[in-house]
C-alpha cells in the first residue's frame, strides 16, 4: 500500500495552490469586513492594502499579493473568523498556513 504524498513547502511548492487559496480566503475574509456591522477602523486600512494587491506602480513600485497579507496579518484575520465561529474560513486559513506560511 502506497502512502499518498502531501505536498511539502520546504521540498517543493509543487501540488500547492497557494495562490489559488490565498484568493479564496480573502473572499472569505471579505464577506465578513465589508458588512460595516463587522468592520473597524483596522479592516478598512487592510481593505486598502487589498486594494493595492497587484499595482505596484500604486504602492511605491511595491507588489503585494494576498499571500502577503495573509501571512502578515495572519494573527487579527485568525481572531476574526474565531470570532464569528467562520469555521471553512479557519479550516482554509490553516491550510494556507502550513502549505504556504
Amino acid at each position: 500500500m502506497q502512502q499518498e504524498q502531501k505536498p511539502d513547502r520546504y521540498v517543493s511548492f509543487v501540488g500547492i495552490e497557494g495562490d489559488k487559496n490565498s484568493r479564496e480566503l480573502i473572499v472569505m475574509l471579505r464577506r465578513h469586513i465589508d458588512d460595516p456591522l463587522k468592520s473597524n477602523r483596522f479592516w478598512e486600512m487592510f481593505k486598502g492594502k487589498l486594494d493595492l494587491v497587484g499595482k505596484p506602480d500604486e504602492n511605491s513600485g511595491r507588489c503585494l499579493d494576498e499571500l502577503y497579507l495573509i501571512h502578515a496579518y495572519i494573527n487579527n484575520i485568525s481572531e476574526l473568523f474565531e470570532q464569528y465561529e467562520d469555521e471553512a474560513a479557519l479550516a482554509l486559513l490553516e491550510q494556507i498556513e502550513t502549505e504556504s506560511c
